[in-house]
């Protein structure tokens, strides 16, 4: 049996789920414009240099589902995967993973997005199971907090997820012949150094750099 692991912003997706929520918000005048575009601006040129504090981010994106009930989230987010997830859902990335399933692959979507905002993507792909930062929910209302609970699924934490998720299923990396894992960003390098074949998917510049000097596999899903 082998191991897939998927990142999904800018890796399965065309684009990133984050900022597309944040753009529906922004339609559907949830949160303020001028306000949003300008953290999601700094946030992601942080990210991009890899000095991301990801509690700060989280903090940020968290915020909104805190505001409203589930109902309504719930309510928005399938307007939300139609109008914006569903267009950057290329056939290639589709195509890659129904290949990985059809092998009888264990597949996870691994993203530091919350789980909240990517669960339903997971689904659309098909991928059984999801490793995303997961968002605190009180448990008296069932509404969600505004913060985060557990190891965000970011950077090393992705590897700390990762076997634990494996751990539930009674595995381990070496249960597996081979181990895959596909991403566009540098900051998963740590994940994509852990697992037997790294695959680099439409790399940022440090990614691709990397993955030239390793002899790794580049790809483009676009």
């Amino acid at each position: 049996m082998n191991l897939a692991l998927f990142d999904l912003d800018n890796t399965l997706l065309a684009g990133d789920s984050d900022f597309e929520w944040a753009q529906f918000l922004i339609s559907k005048g949830v949160v303020d414009r001028e306000v949003q575009e300008a953290k999601n601006i700094r946030f992601y040129e942080q990210y991009k240099a890899g000095t991301l504090d990801i509690y700060e981010f989280l903090a940020f994106q968290l915020a909104p589902l805190a505001r409203h009930s589930r109902a309504e989230l719930d309510a928005w987010h399938r307007e939300y995967v139609e109008r914006h997830i569903r267009p950057i859902m290329t056939v290639k990335a589709r195509t890659l993973v129904l290949e990985h399933l059809a092998a009888g692959d264990l597949c996870a979507i691994v993203t530091a997005t919350n789980s909240f905002v990517t669960g339903p993507i997971a689904r659309e792909f098909g991928i059984p199971h999801l490793i995303g930062t997961i968002p605190e929910v009180d448990v008296h209302s069932g509404a969600f907090t505004g913060q985060p609970t557990g190891t965000p699924s970011f950077q090393g934490g992705k590897i700390t997820r990762v076997e634990s998720w494996l751990e539930t299923l009674g595995l381990w990396w070496g249960a597996f012949d081979n181990s895959y894992f596909y991403s566009d960003s540098h900051n998963d390098l740590p994940l994509m150094q852990k697992v037997k074949t790294p695959i680099a998917v439409d790399p940022d510049d440090k990614l691709r750099t990397h993955a030239g000097a390793q002899g790794w596999t580049v790809m483009s899903l676009r």
